[in-house]
């Protein structure tokens, strides 16, 4: 007989949770007693654009079922925004637990027709995005003893993808941040892993 994880008590952090995989995180450590940052800009699937509609409705969902959450519609791929993102949750919830960089967007384009900006902003949501919340959250862990971080990797990092050489790039270099984490926050209790998921 297997018992259902509980995270009462915990918040979470989940970037890009406005739709897709980070809303299905988002519902579920909220339905199993986490409080959850919503964190999502509200743009398009290439970056372009932002609105409050996504998170607020994923943070309503929550509400809706008895959870607590906040929404977030700080930009992952600055450092400020990133910091912004961790003060939400420590502000409304006293500490973060989780860190789950979910946040994405895709400019996809053969490699021989891939201009400078496609590959610049792909890195900064995907990579330096999940170094810029990851950081100041890692420090806050590290105060508490306790900490864990979930990176998205992907499949076409893994085995190659036609037309996401940025993309692959960005995701490949969120194992090493990842393994980097796991390494270096050991002797606090801080945890790091990585999924590729792939449906």
């Amino acid at each position: 007989m297997t018992s259902e994880i509980h995270f009462d008590g915990r918040v979470a952090v989940i970037t890009g949770a406005g739709g897709g995989l980070g809303k299905t995180y988002a519902l579920e450590l909220a339905r199993r007693g986490a409080h959850v940052v919503v964190n999502d800009l509200g743009g398009a699937a290439d970056g372009s654009g932002k609105g409050s509609s996504m998170a607020d409705q994923t943070v309503d969902e929550i509400r809706k079922a008895g959870g607590q959450a906040v929404a977030s519609y700080d930009s992952v791929a600055t450092p400020a925004g990133g910091e912004a993102i961790v003060r939400t949750a420590l502000d409304r919830f006293g500490r973060v637990d989780i860190v789950i960089n979910n946040a994405g967007i895709l400019r996809d384009k053969s490699f021989a027709k891939l201009e400078p900006a496609d590959l610049e902003i792909v890195l900064d949501v995907h990579l330096k995005g999940a170094f810029y919340v990851s950081q100041p959250a890692f420090r806050a862990m590290k105060d508490q003893s306790y900490g864990r971080f979930l990176f998205t990797a992907s499949a076409a990092g893994i085995f190659g993808n036609f037309g996401q050489t940025n993309y692959g790039a960005a995701k490949m270099g969120l194992v090493g941040l990842s393994n980097v984490l796991a390494v270096e926050g050991a002797k606090n209790n801080i945890k790091s892993n990585v999924i590729a998921p792939i449906a």
